[in-house]
């Protein structure tokens, strides 16, 4: 008898945990730190990551990042497989492609969102996408124009829309916005730009659709409190305004247990963010999530000692020009999305 309910209730506790994954959907974004292949791109200044170049970027080198790469999702994510993986630094479709058939990553039938932009460095932002849960139904590079610098070229941002399992549809906007290379204040305008442009897009969904059901997620080289995000995108925190129509989760992170997602000179910062359209946090809305349902990778592998500043840092790829052989300077992000 004792047996018997056991194995039922093995039966119902499975039954359970498979309706939730069936209902959820997984979100994750990971800055890869300069994902090159070691072939020179003519068109491109990708000269230091060859086998000649500064970096002595080698094939060696390469296939153990692309496993790496794929040890970081496959860890981070856990029993529950991303239906999306949004990527930056990534130089072409080429290392995508790779990392589907070089990995086990490709065993999911993942499939890729992706175009050539017009960074100098000849890097990009791109997506696996599960072609199960998601199916897609338009894909858009939207460029970023700098008036008073006609000739700048910075990463597309990219934007995926699907219809989800419940007949909903997604948007999602991937974003690498320009660094601070060349100082920060310096390149508070470019930053600006990149945030109007992003908030161009998302009003003329929420203007047809005020309900519209909008992921923001990238590296946007400023943090939630930045006047980038904060004015020009219009995102809020959760807990200060409702009028908001953009939502920033990682203003709710708790930053004793997610300090931020990069850390330079022994400080963090939270460059790696998901924003979602204020719609999301309402528990009746047909795609719902909530400040609790992101995460930030800090996990020991991805993680090692500050000896400098004390703490602890990202494993990173490299430190300025020399081979470190770790994975990232960023940390990966994670978010679940509720289906109803």
């Amino acid at each position: 008898m004792k047996k018997r309910i056991l194995i039922t209730l093995i039966i119902i506790i499975n039954g359970l945990s498979l309706f939730s994954q069936d209902q959820n959907l997984r979100i994750m974004f990971y800055n890869v730190e300069n994902f090159f292949d070691p072939v020179n791109d003519s068109v491109t200044m990708d000269d230091e990551f060859t086998e000649e170049g500064a970096r002595h970027w080698s094939w060696y080198k390469y296939n153990d990042k692309t496993a790496k790469i794929y040890k970081v999702i496959a860890a981070f994510s856990k029993w529950q497989k991303p239906d999306i993986i949004a990527l930056c630094e990534i130089e072409n479709r080429y290392v995508l492609e790779n990392l589907l058939k070089r990995t086990p990553l490709g065993d999911s039938e993942y499939k890729i969102v992706h175009k050539e932009s017009e960074d100098f460095r000849g890097i990009d932002v791109g997506l696996f996408y599960n072609p199960e849960t998601l199916w897609p139904l338009d894909e858009n590079f939207i460029k970023v124009r700098f008036k008073n610098h006609p000739d700048k070229r910075t990463r597309d941002i990219l934007h995926f829309k699907a219809l989800l399992k419940n007949k909903d549809t997604l948007h999602v906007f991937v974003n690498h916005w320009p660094s601070k290379y060349g100082g920060a204040v310096a390149t508070i305008p470019f930053r600006a730009q990149a945030a109007k442009t992003l908030r161009r897009a998302t009003d003329s969904i929420l203007k047809v659709n005020p309900n519209a059901n909008i992921v923001i997620t990238g590296d946007f080289n400023d943090t939630p409190n930045d006047e980038s995000i904060e004015q020009h995108l219009g995102a809020a925190a959760p807990d200060k305004s409702t009028k908001s129509k953009l939502l920033n989760l990682n203003s709710a992170l708790n930053t004793n247990e997610y300090p931020g997602t990069h850390r330079y000179q022994g400080q963090w910062s939270m460059l790696d963010q998901f924003i979602v359209s204020a719609a999301m946090l309402n528990k009746e809305n047909s795609v719902y999530t909530n400040p609790g349902q992101m995460r930030i990778g800090y996990i020991d592998l991805l993680l090692e000692p500050d000896k400098k500043y004390t703490g602890k840092k990202p494993n990173r790829t490299f430190i300025g020009f020399k081979y470190h052989g770790g994975f990232s300077d960023h940390l990966p992000i994670l978010l679940d999305l509720h289906l109803q």
